[in-house]
């Protein structure tokens, strides 16, 4: 006899998306989980905090990065980075790395391996999606126009237009209410520490991309699992569950 996935204890529950069914919206975060764009944001960084002699004129190293900016938002990296600066003296470095990356970031942006292919499966069934970002809104527009998706996303929801950034669960609860769907049925896709913890905040599962991050880290964030990118045979799994299920109870 077959068990609903509903009737599954949680830790049995965790790595299946089919307790979603019906699937009603799919949620992306951007930066490293539809581009690998932290090449050029590591590059700008280190760059940039050189020519202000950060760390004693001595490179960044990717460690220093990953602990300390991925997925952050800009307000929090101020902090980190510069704890002895005036917050705006820092938001205005930040404003000019930004301006950086946006300058090199034509041409350099690839897809994550399989996005497009997902992203017409989500679209052939009809499936609401949204971009869910602490990226600042010009270089997530900038980045969704490269990959040629400005009409895939319905809704671009950025984390300093909301009361609080992420790893906290607003953006993603912002999402939800634009889009008009229920937690119950949405998953989100996400490469950091902190937009996991922000998607479990935000009481949905997220599937973690190990674009660059350790893996480690993005399942003690609460992934509920990890691929490698969009082809990953983990994923066309769960999400062939999920058809089944949403057909199975219709």
């Amino acid at each position: 006899m077959s068990v609903s996935p509903n009737a599954l204890p949680p830790q049995e529950r965790k790595c299946s998306l089919s307790h979603l069914a019906p699937l009603e919206a799919v949620l992306f975060d951007i930066d490293g989980t539809i581009c690998d764009s932290d090449p050029l944001h590591f590059y700008a960084f280190q760059e940039m905090l050189q020519q202000i002699g950060f760390n004693g004129g001595v490179p960044i190293t990717e460690e220093f990065y990953i602990k300390t900016v991925s997925g952050q938002h800009n307000d929090d990296i101020a902090r980190s980075l510069f704890p002895d600066w005036d917050h705006k003296k820092g938001m205005e470095f930040l404003d000019e790395k930004e301006a950086m990356y946006r300058r090199i970031a034509p041409g350099k942006l690839p897809a994550v391996d399989g996005l497009h292919k997902l992203c017409k499966w989500i679209e052939d069934r009809g499936v609401k999606r949204a971009a869910v970002t602490n990226a600042p809104r010009a270089n997530a527009e900038l980045m969704i126009s490269i990959l040629g998706l400005t009409d895939f996303f319905q809704a671009v929801v950025v984390g300093s237009e909301c009361d609080r950034a992420k790893p906290f669960p607003d953006p993603y609860l912002k999402a939800l209410k634009d889009l008009g769907v229920s937690s119950n049925h949405t998953f989100v896709f996400e490469d950091s520490a902190s937009g996991i913890k922000a998607g479990v905040a935000a009481g949905m599962p997220v599937i973690g991309l190990t674009t660059r991050n350790p893996e480690q880290m993005l399942m003690d964030a609460g992934a509920t699992f990890l691929i490698k990118n969009y082809e990953d045979s983990t994923l066309w799994k769960n999400l062939e569950e999920l058809v089944e299920t949403s057909t199975a109870k219709v």
